[in-house]
Formats: C-alpha cells, structure tokens, sequence
C-alpha cells in the first residue's frame, strides 16, 4: 500500500507540473512574438534611421538655407536688421541686370573658369595616362598628385602670392632671367586671372588625374590589345580609344569643375591680400562668390547678396541641365 502510494506521488508531481510547462509555454511564446515584431519593425524601420542623420542635416544647413535665402531676395534687407524684411519682388534681381559689378564679377567669373578648368583637365589627362602604365613607384606618385588637393586653400594661396610677388616673386625673378620684366601680376587684369587660376590649377590636377585614372583601369585590355594588333601606337591608342572610353568621365569632371568655378570664392579673397572682396582696385579678378560677399558681409545689403546666390544658383541648374542633355547624347551615340 506504501509503495502504491509512493508509486501515485510522482504522478501527481506531474499533473501539478503540467500547469507551470504550460505558462512557461505561454510566456516562451509571447516573448517569442515581442521579439518577432520587435524584428519586423527593426528590418523596416532602421534603414530610416540610418539615412536620418543625413536628411536632419540636408534640411538644417541645406535646404532651410535656400529657402530663406529665396525669401529674402524677395525683400529689401539689412544684415544689421534680418527680421526687417520689406517686399520688393523681383527688384533685387532686376538691379543686377542693370549692375555693372555683377556683369563683371559674372564675366571674371566665366574667364577664370576656362582659364583654369581646361589646362587643368588637359593636364589631368596627361597625368593620368601616364600613371596607368607600370610605372615604379606608382603609388608614390598617386599619393603626391593628391597633395596638392589636401592642401588647404589659405595656405596653398599665400604661397602663391609670395610667388607672384612684383618685386620679389620667384616667377618675376625667373622670368627676369629670361630677360623680362617685372610683371604687376595683381594689377593687370589678364594677370591676376592668370594668376588666381593657376591656384586652381595646382589644387585640382591631381584630384581630377586620379578620377581619370580609376576609369582608365575600368577600361578592358581587349581593346588595347585589338588597337596594338592593327599597329596603332600608343598615342593613337590613347587617342582612339582611351579618350572615347572616357566620353562621360570627361563629361562629369568638366561639369564639376565648372561649379567649381562658378564658387570660386578663397583662392581670389586671399589673393586680393588686405584689400577684402574687391578683387582688385578693378574688381578686376571679382568673382561672383566675392561680389556676393562684399554685398552681404561688407555692404550688409542681405537682400541682394541673397539675389545674386540665387542668380548663381539658377546658373548652376543651367549647367546641370546641359550636363543632361550631353549625357544623353553621348548614351545614344554609345
């Protein structure tokens, strides 16, 4: 009888078990199903926080900015007084048409930028041809090309002050050598173009020659191989088929460069020295960056400052449109 009994007591432990499996059951399954959402939500949801940071930023210091800048190019106002704000509509922008330090910061604007953006692409290209050979130390001159570009502008731009110096700028005293004479780099109107561009010039070479360089490698060595088969010479490969291969590279370095140049801004305020955003006793090298900022920072008119950003705006969407429209025809004609 006391074994029967002891036989029924763990029977019972069972049945007294039974219950607290199944709420441990439950309780598996309901964590189960908080982690399965907790899962879902994170697969959909997380991509958005990760580009969040970014759109947060975009809105801040990006698009707020155009905005209130496109608000205020509507308005006559000070920088003394931002919340001032009187409506002119389009009488900001009717001025510039009729401002001749605009066409000329416009017309510098336009000079420089060819000045400096194709030497520099030309160049670019010449750099790049050569590094994709096998060269010794190729990876030394990758390095060295990029330099230039690490450089910050201030520095990069006092040292070429120093070297376009009138009467103690190493180019004057090479060119002396030479037997000309001094050159008044920062006066001459053609000059101290020159000059400001060939800043750009050295910043931007290298940066461009490497961008060539990464699509001359995408380029396949079949086509080098067919060209050297039918006798062309390593010019006529570069040209007939390196060159067309980078038909839209070309296109976009040409497009950046020229909003690039189009913001021209440090190179030609540190060049001008102690003489702030005149670009010269001519405004002779004035660029559209620094005609906006005498009108802002130094003339404290916010509300022409702001037309003439949005005047440089509407110009950049007009190089992007023609960037477009190459860009398709360079897809048909491929």
């Amino acid at each position: 009888m006391a074994s029967d009994a002891r036989a029924a007591a763990p029977s019972q432990g069972e049945e007294g078990a039974a219950p607290r499996d199944r709420s441990d059951g439950a309780a598996d399954d309901r964590r189960r199903a908080r982690r399965s959402r907790r899962y879902r939500l994170d697969v959909k949801w997380s991509p958005y926080a990760f580009v969040a940071p970014f759109f947060v930023f975009f809105l801040a210091f990006g698009l707020f900015p155009l905005l209130y800048t496109g608000w205020a190019s509507l308005h006559r106002v000070e920088l003394t007084a931002p919340t001032d704000m009187e409506w002119v509509g389009l009488r900001n922008f009717s001025r510039l048409l009729e401002d001749e330090f605009f066409w000329n910061a416009l017309k510098n604007t336009v000079t420089i930028g060819l000045i400096s953006t194709v030497p520099q692409l030309l160049i670019a290209l010449g750099i790049a041809h050569l590094l994709n050979y096998r060269l010794r130390g190729s990876m030394f001159f990758r390095v060295a090309a990029l330099t230039p570009y690490a450089t910050s502008v201030a520095a990069a731009t006092l040292v070429f002050v120093l070297l376009f110096g009138r009467d103690y700028g190493m180019i004057n005293w090479a060119l002396g050598l030479a037997g000309i004479d001094n050159i008044d780099w920062q006066n001459g109107e053609w000059t101290s173009q020159l000059a400001v561009s060939t800043i750009v010039i050295w910043r931007w070479t290298g940066y461009n020659a490497l961008i060539y360089l990464a699509a001359m490698q995408a380029i396949p060595n079949d086509l080098y191989e067919s060209a050297a088969l039918d006798g062309a010479s390593r010019l006529q490969q570069f040209i007939h088929v390196t060159v067309p291969s980078l038909r839209h590279t070309i296109l976009f370095t040409c497009v950046v460069s020229t909003i690039g140049a189009t913001q021209l801004f440090g190179e030609p305020l540190l060049f001008n020295g102690g003489a702030g955003a005149t670009g010269g006793a001519d405004h002779q090298f004035q660029t559209l960056g620094l005609y906006l900022y005498e009108q802002g920072w130094v003339n404290l008119h916010l509300g022409r400052a702001s037309a003439i950003a949005w005047s440089m705006f509407l110009i950049l969407l007009v190089i992007g449109a023609v960037n477009w429209l190459l860009a398709r025809r360079l897809s048909k004609s491929a």
